[in-house]
């Protein structure tokens, strides 16, 4: 399974749309910022057909060491989870059945 990373994307889109790789960065950096600012705000964000990023609030709790046994306070804290849209599931779904049965 390969990776995509950021340059990746930033790639694709100076050779979909025609920009210089520099301005497809700098788009691909505004989006992401724009995504983590929201986040940091507070506020979950949703891409309609891609999916939606959801902020959980998790309480204090006492945790245990599983090595030591020892107990530990966790924190509270807020996490970030990501559901993908129905979409975007079918169509890694149907990519996979296509490619097992190669």
């Amino acid at each position: 399974m390969e990776t995509v990373t950021r340059a990746d994307i930033a790639g694709m889109i100076c050779e979909e749309i025609g920009l210089s790789r520099k301005d497809a960065g700098d788009i691909l950096d505004m989006v992401i910022d724009e995504i983590k600012g929201e986040l940091i705000a507070g506020r979950d964000v949703k891409i309609s057909t891609f999916g939606s990023f959801l902020l959980k609030h998790k309480n204090a709790r006492v945790g245990r060491n599983p090595k030591t046994g020892v107990e530990a306070e966790i924190t509270p804290r807020t996490v970030i989870s990501f559901r993908p849209s129905q979409g975007l599931k079918n169509a890694v779904n149907k990519k996979k059945a296509a490619n097992s049965g190669k």
